[in-house]
This record gives C-alpha cells, sequence and structure tokens, in this order.
C-alpha cells in the first residue's frame, strides 16, 4: 500500500511541475523567443570574466548569473530521488530485495578497488576545476555515484554504509541553500558571489564558485547513490 501512495504522489508532484511550468508567463510558447535578443554580451566581456574570476565562463553563468535556475536543477534530481525512495518505501526487504548474496571473487574486489581509487580522484579533479575547466559539481557527482557502485557491487560489507550518504546530501543541500541566501544578505540576489574573485586561472579564485562546485557534486553524488541503493536493495522505508 506504502509503494502505491508513493507512485501517486510522485506522479502527482509531477503533473504539479508540468501544469505550473506551462501557465508560466516566465516560460513564452516553443518559438515566440529570438535568442539573439536574449543572450548578453556582456557574459562574453573580458573585463566580467575578471569579476567573476571564473576561467570557464559557462560555469560563471550557470552558477554565478543563473545560481537560482542551478538551485532548480538540484531540486529536479531530489525530487527524483524522493520518488524512487517513497516507491520503493514500503517493499518488503526479505521478500523483493534483489540477491546480491553473491560472493565477489578475486578480480572483481581487487579490479573495483584500484578503479574506484582512479574514478574518485578523477571526479574530484573535475569539481576542483570546475570553474577553470569544463566540468564542475554535476559531471563529477555523477562520477562519484560510479565509484560507490562499483564498490556496493563487489563489497558486501559497504552496503550497509551506503545509507549513510542520505546524511550527506542533506548536509550539502543546505549548504548550498545557506550560500545562496548569504548572498542576499553580503551581496544583492542571490547566490551573488561575496567573496574576493581572486586572479582568473588560479585554482583559489572565483569567489564561492568552487564552494558551491563541491556541494553540488557531493550533493549529486549522494543522491543518485541512493537511487542506486534503492533500486538495487528496495529499501524497508524511506
Amino acid at each position: 500500500m506504502k509503494n502505491i501512495l508513493g507512485l501517486f504522489v510522485a506522479l502527482l508532484l509531477g503533473v504539479f511541475i508540468i501544469l505550473a511550468l506551462d501557465t508560466s508567463a516566465s516560460f513564452p510558447e516553443f518559438g515566440d523567443i529570438d535568442l539573439t535578443e536574449r543572450v548578453s554580451d556582456e557574459y562574453l566581456d573580458g573585463n566580467n570574466i575578471d569579476d567573476v574570476g571564473s576561467a570557464n565562463i559557462v560555469t560563471a553563468i550557470v552558477v554565478g548569473y543563473r545560481g537560482f535556475d542551478t538551485l532548480g536543477e538540484v531540486t529536479v534530481l531530489f525530487i527524483s530521488a524522493l520518488g524512487v525512495a517513497l516507491v520503493f518505501g514500503g517493499v518488503p526487504n526479505k521478500q523483493n530485495r534483489l540477491d546480491l548474496k553473491f560472493k565477489p571473487n578475486f578480480m572483481l574486489k581487487t579490479g573495483s578497488k584500484i578503479i574506484f581509487g582512479f574514478i574518485l580522484v578523477t571526479s574530484l579533479y573535475i569539481i576542483f576545476h570546475g570553474h577553470l575547466s569544463p566540468g564542475g559539481g554535476f559531471p563529477g557527482g555523477a562520477m562519484i555515484a560510479s565509484a560507490i557502485l562499483l564498490l556496493y557491487l563487489s563489497d558486501d560489507k559497504f552496503r550497509s554504509n551506503v545509507k549513510g550518504f542520505k546524511l550527506l546530501e542533506g548536509i550539502a543541500g543546505s549548504l548550498f541553500v545557506i550560500i545562496g541566501l548569504l548572498g542576499l544578505v553580503f551581496a544583492t540576489y542571490f547566490l551573488q558571489n561575496f567573496l574576493p574573485a581572486g586572479t582568473v586561472g588560479e585554482i583559489l579564485s572565483a569567489g564561492i564558485i568552487p564552494i558551491i562546485y563541491v556541494l553540488i557534486g557531493l550533493k549529486v553524488g549522494s543522491e543518485i547513490s541512493g537511487i542506486v541503493d534503492n533500486f538495487l536493495t528496495e529499501g524497508e522505508s524511506v
């Protein structure tokens, strides 16, 4: 009964979001907007890049000028994870649990530990250098989740620790919102950069942008890991 209720709530929330966007004046009909009139050349101005301190202008737009949109994207992922948790929340664990009681062989255990390190280091590099090169919190977080999935399948003891990522998800999401609100307090709008921009090209630059990307990476990685855990084990409750 609980899984049916969870599915109903998820569908109801999805319909509400679609109707809200469809009736909003902020979303004109498809084809009614000339993008050449909406994209500002100020984004590509050299002085503007110096102001934000980010060598990756896409990052400056996504996390800086359009930071509220990024909050919406994170919220969409949260709703997706919540929907999966609600759907699988009422499934009896013992009767419907996916059979993951196989014993990983030596090759799987050893290879997973080696590959896990490479994936994790690469994901952290992408996250920490998101303001300097293509990448950032979203792709880095997805790579973290792939590394977690690898250990999930190769280590029996690790599976019980995946649920701890729910706490990390909540902390990262809360800090993301708090930093955005600090932009309102110390500046003028949500997620406005209130820290020194630094020198373009240096790792410690772009103000709050690297901090935001770290939080997004942790949140995305933990949320996708939670989705994987729900799909593979069909947890007992939300």
